[in-house]
């Protein structure tokens, strides 16, 4: 016997089923649009794309895009291409709206979870000091990849001196540093910031006079997308190759790239 369409009985297939209007239209022998209008007409609200899409995912309706599967890196690309235009087309307005949300998530925090988030830092902080960052490794992998030798935190490149070089290349005799905002910014204080300038301007005056080129990477921004990343990789790639082809002179074997 065919049920009637009334609005328990829409309420109990569409709202607490889950059912689609598809599916309750060919029980019915009828079609999807018939079933929408009957449920508008009885006060049942139709469910927005979004909920209708988890819905039909939830009960098995539709397979999941991407679930069981690897994108490819071409859908990563796309991915990361269209969340990046959509940051830097944002107005100053929504800008603002979206840093004044995470300030007052931040303010929601609990002591006990803030202090868990400054834990979780400094100890990120403290293992990037150590196993490198994951700029330096990007651009560790991307150079072994295309076939050059790189050493990872090299020291001793300069007799008598306690360096340390993020990459170092030796069949090109080229220094990479990857300086993150604390090298410009002063983010613990104007003390450390004197004293990593200081030190950033010793390290590069050793290395070119010593013999060896230096590209200074400047990664000023808070935040790294794939495609800053990709971006900087082209930059750094372009660079490579002409020192293969010719060594410059010592008045420019200092390199900056802007991240």
């Amino acid at each position: 016997m065919t049920p009637s369409l009334t609005r328990d009985f829409l309420i109990e297939e569409y709202v607490t089923k889950k059912r689609s209007f598809g599916c309750i239209a060919n029980q019915l022998g009828t079609y999807p649009n018939k079933i929408r209008r009957a449920a508008i007409n009885l006060g049942i609200q139709p469910r927005t794309k979004s909920k209708a899409q988890k819905a039909a995912l939830k009960k098995g309706r539709h397979p999941h895009p991407t679930k069981g599967r690897r994108r490819t890196e071409e859908e990563k690309v796309k991915i990361s291409e269209s969340v990046a235009s959509s940051w830097q087309n944002l107005t100053p307005e929504e800008y603002e709206s979206r840093v004044a949300k995470s300030k007052e998530q931040w303010e929601k925090m609990s002591d006990i979870d803030k202090a868990a988030l400054r834990t979780a830092a400094a100890e990120a902080v403290r293992r990037t000091s150590k196993e490198g960052s994951k700029l330096e490794k990007f651009l560790l992998n991307k150079i072994r990849k295309g076939g050059t030798k790189a050493q990872f935190h090299k020291r001793n490149l300069v007799k008598n001196e306690r360096l340390e070089v993020d990459i170092f290349l030796p069949d090109l005799g080229v220094a990479i540093e990857v300086d993150g905002p604390s090298h410009f910014f002063p983010i613990w204080g104007e003390e450390s910031l004197a004293r990593n300038l200081r030190a950033d301007a010793q390290k590069t005056g050793l290395l070119i006079t010593s013999g060896f080129a230096i590209v200074r990477v400047r990664h000023t921004s808070k935040h790294l997308s794939n495609k800053q990343m990709r971006d900087l990789w082209s930059k750094v790639s372009g660079v490579l190759e002409k020192l293969k082809k010719r060594f410059p002179s010592k008045s420019k074997r200092l390199i900056e790239i802007e991240v």
